[in-house]
């Protein structure tokens, strides 16, 4: 078939002018949503400071579920603040804390006034072992709360009781002292929990912030004032979530021995946080061999993102490593 000369232009300019549209539009498309695609159906792993591997486990069902429900939500209303936090929440809750960043990363560039996006992603700079960047989120997280009242957070994975016992601002002192410990700012770390501690009154948020408070002065060498600060401990505290916590406060303050906490072979956080109390209890006790020992057991499990664990792997790399 002849086409004449100016037809053929013709056509040839628009062919070309429709691939430079169309690969316009793909590329506004790819930018416009850089979150929505995520890798939750791909093999993933992370290694530790240690050089451990693991793979990041398949979600349950209802972990899943969840996840797909907030996206939903965040797709329907992608301006919306609350739709943005537990969109990063259930991408976090399934192990893909670079793709739960990047999710808050986003929600701040919207709203750098949002002192929860700050918080939720400074705790998963956490699990990745970025103590800086997660350091530099609670700062900007505390700033933002101050002169604001303060509020219940409500749970991702509910307790037993369904009952809630955290706050946004004891979130962001707990986070930002367990930040400063990990790396071995003492200091820093006591000054974030006392802030904590007065953040709520209930006996959740008094056992989980008195538990590092403790720690923290006792391997400052401050025994006396680690005492001191067990005042509130008492055995009938009414407890719904933080057992653990008030389990190892009652051994410091001598209402328990410490053969009472000995752990099952069950792995989960509380019994990362109970081995990790214990070992803690032997190094600032002089006994850094049986230290080492439970801290080597604990980075042997493959829980590598509670914070027992990788308190276990931050103390190991600090006092042990040679």
């Amino acid at each position: 078939m002849n086409i004449p000369k100016k037809s053929l232009k013709f056509i040839l300019t628009v062919l070309f002018t429709s691939f430079i549209v169309c690969s316009g539009c793909k590329h506004d498309i790819k930018e416009a949503q850089p979150i929505e695609k995520t890798k939750a159906d791909k093999p993933l792993s992370f290694t530790t400071p240690l050089g451990k591997n693991y793979l990041i486990s398949e979600p349950s069902d209802k972990l899943r579920k969840l996840y797909n429900e907030a996206k939903r939500d965040y797709e329907v209303n992608s301006n919306d603040k609350d739709a943005i936090i537990w969109f990063g929440r259930r991408t976090a809750y399934l192990g893909l804390y670079d793709d739960a960043i990047a999710i808050y990363t986003m929600g701040i560039k919207k709203y750098p006034d949002e002192p929860r996006l700050y918080r939720h992603r400074g705790h998963r700079y956490i699990s990745i072992r970025r103590f800086d960047e997660a350091i530099a989120d609670f700062e900007k997280a505390g700033q933002l709360i101050q002169g604001n009242e303060n509020e219940i957070e409500p749970d991702g994975m509910p307790n037993a009781q369904n009952i809630p016992v955290s706050t946004l601002h004891g979130n962001i002192w707990y986070h930002l002292g367990l930040a400063y410990y990990l790396k071995h700012d003492y200091e820093k770390a006591f000054d974030a929990y006392l802030k904590c501690r007065q953040a709520g009154s209930l006996p959740d948020n008094i056992v989980s912030s008195t538990h590092w408070l403790y720690m923290i002065q006792r391997r400052l060498g401050n025994k006396n004032l680690a005492n001191t600060l067990l005042k509130p401990i008492n055995m009938q505290m009414d407890i719904i979530e933080n057992q653990s916590y008030h389990d190892l406060c009652k051994l410091y303050k001598g209402l328990i021995p410490t053969d009472s906490l000995l752990q099952t072979d069950t792995e989960s956080p509380s019994n990362d946080a109970v081995s990790y109390g214990l070992a803690s209890w032997y190094l600032y006790n002089n006994e850094k061999e049986k230290s080492a020992e439970i801290m080597n057991e604990i980075v042997g499990r493959s829980s590598w993102s509670t914070f027992g664990y990788i308190a276990a792997e931050s103390d190991l790399i600090q006092y042990f490593e040679k």
